[in-house]
């Protein structure tokens, strides 16, 4: 069960829903855009549920579902008839006959609660041809039904679809609250949850799969391994420890289907703030305040053997070639570069 208490930091889409929730007056169509692993569906799913809820109840300031009616059991099994969830066939798109047939299933009104409402996990996903199909419904929506369009790209989406859509961010969540939650819900040790907190930048999702996930630990041991090793390798023995680090192994030792671009984004933030680690150390002598404080010993060996220019150097080639990846520079060049540039400062 959850309730709109549960969400984390999000105040100001939060007093959005509550005002629609206490007016009645739901939008026919918002766009919740976010991060992946985020929280945007986690948030849909709990405005969902409170609009056809039939007895919602005040709490801390905050209508909330009462999770007893018929309305709230259906929709907490996935069964309520009248909270669809739009899926795709093919993995990267959403087709027009997809959409279409959603548009024909509108005009039937709802089975029982008040709200058609229709959840789109992967708004980002409709090509044109369907959002154009969309945009029928959407100019002359029955004043039943409501439409939460989910997307991490906010740019592929026509101007037509986005001026007919309530849009609503989501906001980094307080680091603060997010080391609370993991220590408080998932146990996560004190020294862990900051470094969940640390990677994750605000997105509460993501903090959470990094503090239940094995591979961000071994991970962060091959990175290490690596840097401890990068001044006496050869460049294609450095790129190929980079290569076992950006292709994490299942437990029958084949390759995990994963977003290659995710996995070397965190590879570059595993490396950012190792070295912002480092010249913190470098130039206070205290552990205070270091992410990877449980690796002093190898920060204290990297901080004597490297210069203050060296390591800023460093770090401004892990921010470029961050923004290079960005900009669709091949990942492969652009890491190899990097490691040439952190060999070189390492010596």
């Amino acid at each position: 069960m959850a309730d709109f208490a549960d969400i984390i930091g999000q105040k100001q889409m939060i007093d959005h829903l509550q005002n629609a929730l206490r007016t009645g007056k739901a939008s026919h169509a918002y766009i919740i855009t976010g991060e992946k692993e985020s929280g945007k569906e986690f948030i849909a799913r709990i405005f969902a549920q409170t609009l056809q809820c039939t007895d919602r109840h005040e709490e801390y300031g905050l209508l909330e579902p009462c999770h007893e009616c018929h309305s709230c059991i259906q929709a907490e099994s996935g069964s309520n008839p009248d909270i669809i969830t739009v899926t795709h066939d093919k993995p990267n798109t959403i087709s027009v006959d997809e959409v279409r047939a959603i548009c024909d299933d509108v005009v039937i009104k709802p089975y029982a609660g008040p709200y058609k409402i229709y959840i789109f996990p992967d708004g980002e996903k409709m090509n044109i041809q369907a959002q154009n199909a969309l945009l029928k419904t959407l100019e002359e929506p029955p004043s039943y039904v409501v439409m939460l369009i989910l997307t991490d790209n906010l740019d592929v989406f026509l101007p037509t679809i986005l001026s007919r859509c309530v849009v609503l961010p989501m906001k980094p969540a307080p680091d603060d609250a997010i080391k609370n939650f993991l220590m408080k819900e998932y146990h996560t040790p004190d020294y862990r949850a900051d470094l969940c907190v640390s990677f994750a930048r605000g997105n509460v999702g993501k903090a959470i799969m990094l503090s239940q996930n094995e591979d961000f630990d071994r991970m962060r041991k091959q990175t290490f391994g690596l840097l401890q090793k990068i001044s006496r390798k050869e460049l294609h023995e450095i790129l190929d420890m980079v290569k076992e680090i950006e292709t994490p192994l299942d437990e029958s030792g084949n390759e995990e289907n994963v977003d290659k671009k995710e996995v070397i984004s965190d590879f570059l933030d595993m490396l950012l703030f190792f070295f912002r680690d480092v010249l913190v150390y470098k130039a206070t002598e205290s552990d205070g305040g270091l992410i990877f404080a449980g690796d002093l010993s190898y920060i204290r060996d990297t901080a004597e053997k490297c210069t203050f220019e060296g390591l800023n150097a460093i770090v401004k080639l892990i921010t470029k070639t961050r923004r290079r990846i960005q900009v669709n520079v091949n990942p492969d060049i652009a890491v190899e570069m990097l490691m040439i540039g952190i060999k070189d400062n390492m010596a």
